[in-house]
């Protein structure tokens, strides 16, 4: 059964099919997976106090549930440096369609992995591990399971990768944390089979990974449409 809060998501969110990158993040967090500091403003004052709380520099994002793609739209602004900065990004989003706030978050580096999921009609659930970032249509190197994984399940989709000499060290630069990215993937599995009867298909991409952790920059989540089924029963 589902947690009430991430219930209560899926359920606010049928309306237009997805949900808001803000509220995913809070489903991700709930399965203990790593997300950003973060905050959510609908109005600039507040928008600006919770940014120089967060500090600058930052990452801002347009919430909408008429804008899916945000880089489309020229939704997405990193490295905003300050107050005055913010204030103009703000005003420009606030005109997007169905402009409903703003995302801020703490910047993150990294190596960037992709993590997703497909729930496929004679499967099941299924997920992904790959790298990421701009360049995942590019460079195509992903690795599939069926879900549920285990750690060392992940581990052997890390050495399918032909990228994966970056997770080791790639030219002087750090390792990732193994292990992490391994538990973060077990988990994320864990959170598709829970979610399969309401969810379409999930993607985190990026996925940020250092030599301490592996947290994720963006989340889209899926819905699938309507066929007369509920969500699934809640716990308190």
């Amino acid at each position: 059964m589902l947690k009430r809060q991430i219930a209560s998501i899926l359920e606010t969110s049928r309306a237009h099919g997805w949900v808001l990158e803000p509220l995913a993040k809070q489903i991700l967090a709930a399965y203990d997976l790593s997300v950003p500091r973060s905050v959510w403003e609908k109005d600039l004052h507040r928008a600006q106090t919770a940014a120089e709380v967060l500090g600058f520099p930052l990452v801002a994002k347009v919430v909408s549930p008429a804008i899916m793609h945000k880089s489309d739209v020229c939704g997405v602004e990193v490295g905003v440096p300050g107050a005055a900065e913010l204030a103009g990004i703000f005003e420009r989003f606030s005109k997007l369609d169905g402009f409903d706030g703003i995302l801020l978050e703490e910047m993150l580096t990294g190596v960037e992995l992709i993590v997703g999921a497909k729930v496929d009609h004679a499967f099941g659930p299924v997920v992904l591990l790959g790298i990421g970032g701009t360049g995942v249509e590019i460079y195509n190197d992903v690795t599939i399971r069926m879900a549920p994984v285990d750690a060392s399940e992940v581990d052997t989709m890390i050495n399918c990768l032909r990228g994966k000499v970056l997770l080791d060290g790639f030219r002087g630069g750090r390792p990732v944390a193994r292990a992490a990215l391994a538990e973060m993937v077990a988990g994320f599995s864990h959170l598709v089979m829970d979610l399969q009867d309401t969810v379409e298909s999930i993607d985190l991409n990026p996925v940020f990974c250092t030599e301490e952790c592996c947290t994720v920059g963006d989340a889209r989540i899926l819905l699938k449409p309507p066929h007369g089924q509920s969500i699934p029963a809640v716990t308190r």
